[in-house]
């Protein structure tokens, strides 16, 4: 017989991992930072410096606004409280068992079963869910999407993700400014330092190359460990696993029709409790992780 899973140890090991994660990714910023300074002059860092500003504003931009860019990417419009009563009611009494202010709620034209949640903050959360939801889910197995969702608004997850894409993004820039620089430059910095400096130089070149291939795939680890995360606190507001187990087993027997392909935005895609491309094979570039390993992990608690 499986061992059983408390939803409790569920969220705290997720939230510690994804913890360590992002330090990870941290301590590859400064182990790529420290290795390109020893390859070249401090003129690197005032390029990185202003690259690395312009990184955060564009993100936080990104961010105040990514209920809006989510919203108007999948065309979805405010639900309607007599033609949605159901959603309404479902909405209003997870924010009641979660405690959370009750969100803005959108639907999305879709066949698929799917919803995101997305906001800075629970002052400014949205939750969106497709009409295939609305139309193929009991009320039981609704309640446990939207506890999953609502699960992404108090564990802060996308203000996390965020956290998580600056430092991507500030690798990413140092890393194309410090070989752009070194391509321009022809190495004539290293040849001025003699060839006693080539190992460490051939070091920050390989570190440039592989240190955001290896933080984007931490990145990815980090969103899938945040799901398994949401799906272990919505258990605790629904004080079941049956309507999100249920819902997702549903959501495994899918198909994804040529009209959805074409309706979701790739860059939106992880938001949703479910990957909506429905890829065959769940690999460490994937953003959810196995719907199978999270039914097992539901069928446990």
């Amino acid at each position: 017989m499986a061992e059983r899973l408390s939803f409790y140890d569920e969220i705290r090991n997720n939230k510690l991992k994804s913890l360590a994660l992002i330090i990870i990714i941290f301590l590859f910023f400064i182990l790529l930072a420290y290795v390109i300074s020893l390859a070249l002059n401090f003129d690197f860092f005032i390029i990185s410096i202003f690259a690395t500003i312009f990184s955060i504003f564009y993100i936080l931009i990104s961010y105040y606004n990514a209920d809006k860019i989510a919203l108007a990417s999948v065309r979805a419009r405010p639900a309607d409280h007599i033609e949605h009563k159901m959603l309404f009611n479902t909405v209003e009494s997870m924010s009641i068992a979660s405690g959370l202010p009750m969100p803005k709620v959108y639907v999305m034209d879709s066949e698929q079963i799917n919803a995101f949640a997305s906001g800075r903050d629970p002052q400014h959360s949205v939750i969106c869910v497709t009409s295939g939801a609305l139309q193929k889910l009991t009320k039981q197995e609704l309640e446990g999407v939207i506890a999953h969702e609502m699960s992404h608004v108090a564990n802060y997850d996308i203000r996390f993700m965020t956290l998580t894409a600056v430092l991507v993004g500030m690798i990413s820039i140092i890393a194309q400014v410090f070989l752009r620089n070194l391509w321009l430059s022809g190495g004539r910095d290293s040849d001025r330092k003699g060839n006693g400096n080539l190992i460490i130089l051939v070091i920050a070149i390989f570190a440039a190359i592989l240190a955001p291939l290896a933080a984007q795939l931490v990145s990815l680890a980090i969103s899938r460990k945040r799901e398994f995360g949401a799906d272990a606190t919505g258990v605790k507001f629904t004080r079941s696993p049956t309507g999100l187990k249920s819902a997702l087993e549903k959501i495994k027997h899918e198909s994804v029709s040529p009209q959805d392909l074409k309706r979701y935005s790739k860059a939106v895609a992880p938001l949703f409790i479910s990957d909506p491309f429905k890829k065959k094979f769940q690999n460490l570039l994937s953003t959810h992780p196995d719907i199978n390993d999270r039914i097992s992990k539901l069928s446990r608690m």
